[in-house]
């Protein structure tokens, strides 16, 4: 059995799988290969190139703001470079101005699950798992479920806006102990008497 290696010097942009859609089209070629290795994995990137990739794209945004699909790609390459409230702003433009794309909703829901505000994550990919077109589409919002489930059950969840800090239990055991104070100072003079 014989097995052929591509020579060193030939490109290998061609085992780049090619961007399909005519809105990220728009996206330079650099930042096209960039984007196909952050999705191959993302700790590859190095931070100069994450801050070229984050630029590239912020540029593209703003050149079509109306683009839910270049908000979601944004939004993830936000994420790699670890911007995480522009991130999240972006996401959610992404699924306000697509409701029902599978691609955004999921990763809306991937955000919230890696904040571990388990019920909004819960949310967004039970809606993408509404929207999947196919078993790849199926089996992605599945597994992202199943690990919100795990999350949740195992007590990883953060609560999302009713979190409380230690700080602000403190507090509130301070307010009640001043409220009983009175009654407790009352019952300490009846029985001294």
């Amino acid at each position: 059995m014989e097995i052929e290696m591509m020579p060193k010097n030939e490109d290998s942009s061609a085992l780049t799988a090619p961007i399909i859609s005519s809105a990220l089209a728009q996206i330079a070629p650099r930042a096209q290969g960039l984007l196909a290795r952050m999705f191959a994995d993302p700790n590859i990137l190095a931070k100069e190139e994450r801050a070229d990739l984050v630029n590239e794209l912020r540029e593209c945004v703003a050149s079509h703001p109306k683009v839910s699909e270049l908000r979601v790609v944004y939004g993830m390459a936000l994420c790699v470079n670890l911007e995480v409230q522009e991130a999240m702003e972006e996401l959610r433009e992404g699924v306000r101005l697509a409701p029902d794309s599978f691609i955004a909703q999921l990763k809306m829901g991937e955000l919230w699950m890696r904040l571990r505000v388990c019920e909004k994550a819960k949310e967004h990919t039970h809606q993408a798992a509404l929207l999947a077109k196919n078993l790849a589409q199926s089996e992605l919002a599945r597994r992202q479920a199943a690990t919100i489930r795990t999350m949740m059950r195992e007590g990883v969840e953060r609560g999302g806006y009713n979190y409380k800090s230690p700080w602000q239990l403190v507090a509130s055991f301070r307010k009640l102990w001043k409220r009983d104070r009175p009654e407790v100072e009352a019952l300490a003079t009846v029985e001294t008497r």
